[in-house]
């Protein structure tokens, strides 16, 4: 197999929260461990300011969805600004710009979802009626199905400053992400980490991805380098299912795939539900790893016939 050349210097663009930038730098060490001739001055991090970022008083549904935490970013790879872009997965809208692609997917970390209060041990032991701070529909829609006499109200900002407000006595819990805190080094603040069977994650939850410019080869052969497979597949499961439904931030909509242990087969379930959690549609899904996108795409299908009224667009 041919050595990849690296060129003299990977420029790579991300937000500026502070878990965009561990996720940036996560993906410059990767680099490092790949290529030794490269030295920690040839990747370069270029923090961006992104929409997204900018707007923190409404939720992301009312001012244009995900794309605006990834469009300022996006067009610096078109313009050669930056040679690779680093995202969340799951703040990735269901559809890339025509010309760009993410074919690397580090290792997933733990996908699910984090409960932190407090006054409260777990979910079920959250007094009636408390309020539970989160912008997040598909979190809010399982809450409400789990437990349907709390009350969600609407809490956005990076980890930081929601749980400054979680502090300052705002609301009684909040949620977040695992795979986020423990990036950040703040899994200690976790109260309970909740099983997927009570809340699913949301698609591509904890997988980081790195975005490229698809017509540039000698970039997508470096990334190759530190693409992990067996992530590929399951993120392929879970946005052939978004993809395939089109949704928006509106439409609470989770999913999780795994591999088998023989790492040739994939399982996927799905769900779609109503924003007072009182619908919901799940599907599931097993297949090859190579039929990985379809057979989410065939699970997004499913709901599309059986349970279209249940998509907010």
């Amino acid at each position: 197999m041919q050595k990849v050349q690296c060129p003299a210097n990977i420029r790579i663009g991300t937000r500026k929260s502070r878990l965009a930038v561990a996720q940036a730098t996560e993906v410059k060490n990767r680099l490092l461990g790949a290529f030794p001739e490269l030295t920690q001055e040839q990747i370069i991090l270029i923090k961006m300011d992104t929409t997204g970022d900018k707007i923190q008083d409404r939720n992301l549904s009312e001012i244009g969805g995900k794309g605006l935490f990834t469009r300022e970013i996006e067009e610096s790879l078109f313009s050669g600004a930056i040679d690779i872009a680093v995202h969340s997965m799951k703040d990735m809208p269901d559809a890339l710009p025509d010309g760009l692609i993410i074919d690397c997917i580090l290792e997933r970390e733990d996908p699910r979802d984090a409960l932190i209060s407090f006054k409260s041990p777990s979910i079920e032991d959250l007094p009636h009626e408390a309020v539970i701070g989160t912008s997040s529909a598909r979190r809010a829609s399982q809450l409400l199905q789990y437990r349907p006499d709390l009350k969600i109200v609407p809490f956005r900002g990076n980890v930081q400053t929601r749980l400054k407000k979680l502090e300052g006595g705002e609301v009684d819990a909040t949620l977040l992400a695992v795979a986020g805190l423990k990036r950040l080094d703040v899994e200690g603040v976790i109260t309970q980490k909740i099983e997927t069977d009570v809340m699913l994650p949301a698609v591509s939850q904890g997988a980081i991805g790195v975005e490229c410019v698809a017509d540039n080869k000698h970039i997508r052969d470096i990334l190759a380098m530190i693409s992990h497979p067996e992530s590929v597949a399951r993120i392929a499961a879970e946005r052939g299912f978004l993809m395939e439904l089109g949704g928006s931030c509106a439409t609470p909509i989770a999913a999780l795939a795994n591999l088998d242990k023989s790492k040739k087969h994939v399982h996927m379930k799905g769900l779609v539900a109503s924003l007072d959690g009182n619908k919901f549609y799940r599907v599931e899904r097993s297949g090859l790893v190579e039929d990985a996108d379809a057979l989410g795409r065939d699970a997004g299908k499913e709901v599309l016939r059986n349970a279209p009224d249940l998509l907010v667009h």
